[in-house]
């Protein structure tokens, strides 16, 4: 472990970066899956060496904030749980997003964990690849009913094709409900992610760290046409991905296996606190295969439940603090660190959407809103339907996506309070032009 970490402003396992609040560990999941004993070993690291505050991440990992002065045992401990990487320069590159039910979903055209293991031992054992930047990132989709369509990747993958045929569509600098490049046949989804990679360092120049910075200026026809040099790529014919099916990270779902569900629980605004993850833990040992997944919704599941216990494990997780309905308000709310854990944060971001949940749940509204306590957008890797962004304390400007317009989309009223928010909100809902 003695290999000197490059510079980075994103935090990871072995580099804990300061914020207003304390440290930020950042410990990247395999697939998004993690076992009991090794979330107890989060949550007692979060105990020990920290304010007890554990986030789950809009990229399906988890975080420790508030981290004081014992670093290195904080990270010794979570190493001695096998969170770590197999090597100290391997951990910034370990950035391949899984469906959360990959695997299990009913839907699913095959299991991606596999090819995901391989893809993260090649990351991680190839020298090469130490170089890409801690953001660069792969999506592998096994055509699951629970995927994360919208999130911006460098690269990914998506099975397509009959069943005699299989193929991996694949895409560049997109996402999933982008139109793919080109296909590879299933065989080749490893090679593929090797040539994409070595092909981006190689043309790359150290400001350039993603791969649309690239194609910005090398033409995609041409950058395809390297990659054809090294694998052989497949035209795709008519290609589309699913939409998801409304709420599946939320409450009782059916899995693959007969009388087998997972449940999805949300963490209010994706905070944990230790007794919260261990008690989640030991619901996975007792009722479900021993291990939790974390998905892109900044929530958690727990695969494996017995159809007919469920009530009974949603019932247990809501005491805990955890939310299991998709009608509850403060399951569809995301929110950054704010002001109270963020230098840049100009407001209690936190705080007031704890507020706004509450007026929406009293007007009888579950709306998926983002509260943003500056324009860097930490919290959502895409557009939300309903974004504010903070002004200054309390305030914010409101903001409505818009598939023409970039980043939050059209901006729609400046500096409303949060029962400003609320009241617009509630009266939109309730005008026939938008129904």
């Amino acid at each position: 472990m003695s290999h000197a970490l490059r510079p980075s402003a994103c935090p990871g396992l072995l580099r804990i970066v300061q914020a207003l609040d304390g440290g930020i560990c950042r410990i990247k999941l395999n697939g998004g899956s993690i076992s009991a004993a090794q979330a107890d070993a989060v949550a007692d690291a979060a105990e020990r060496f920290a304010g007890g505050v554990i986030e789950a991440t809009n990229r399906a990992n988890l975080q420790i904030r508030g981290i004081g002065s014992q670093h290195r045992a904080l990270i010794d401990s979570l190493m001695a749980a096998g969170l770590g990487p197999r090597s100290a320069a391997g951990d910034d590159v370990r950035n391949v997003m899984l469906s959360p039910t990959a695997g299990i979903d009913p839907q699913m055209l095959c299991d991606t964990r596999p090819l995901a293991e391989q893809i993260l031992a090649t990351l991680q054992n190839d020298a090469r690849l130490h170089d890409l930047s801690a953001k660069f990132a792969v999506q592998l989709d096994g055509g699951e009913a629970l995927a994360m369509l919208e999130h911006p990747h460098d690269l990914w993958l998506s099975v397509a094709g009959r069943e005699d045929e299989r193929v991996f569509a694949f895409g560049l600098a997109g996402c999933l409900v982008d139109l793919p490049a080109a296909a590879v046949p299933l065989e080749q989804g490893h090679a593929l992610v090797v040539a994409v990679l070595e092909l981006f360092l190689e043309m790359a120049r150290p400001e350039q760290t993603r791969l649309r910075h690239l194609l910005a200026e090398c033409a995609l026809d041409d950058f395809l046409a390297r990659v054809a040099e090294r694998v052989p790529l497949m035209p795709v014919e008519g290609w589309q991905r699913t939409a998801n099916r409304g709420d599946l990270h939320i409450g009782a779902h059916p899995q693959r296996d007969a009388d087998r569900v997972y449940v999805g629980a949300v963490p209010p605004l994706g905070r944990l606190d230790p007794a919260m993850l261990r008690g989640a833990a030991q619901l996975a040992r007792e009722q479900g295969d021993g291990t939790l997944r974390l998905t892109p919704w900044q929530s958690l599941l727990l695969p494996g439940i017995h159809a007919d216990d469920s009530p009974q494990v949603i019932h247990a997780l809501e005491r805990l603090g955890l939310r299991c309905s998709a009608a509850d308000a403060l399951a569809h709310l995301i929110a950054c660190t704010g002001s109270s854990g963020c230098g840049k944060g100009l407001a209690d971001t936190k705080g007031d959407a704890r507020s706004l949940a509450a007026l929406l749940q009293r007007d009888g509204q579950t709306l998926s809103v983002h509260l943003s306590g500056c324009p860097r957008s930490c919290a959502a890797a895409h557009s939300a339907p309903v974004t504010l962004l903070a002004v200054s304390p309390g305030h914010y400007d409101l903001y409505f996506r818009d598939a023409a317009q970039p980043g939050f989309g059209a901006l729609h009223a400046r500096n409303l309070t949060i029962e400003a928010v609320a009241a617009l909100l509630d009266a939109r809902s309730r005008s026939p032009l938008d129904a």
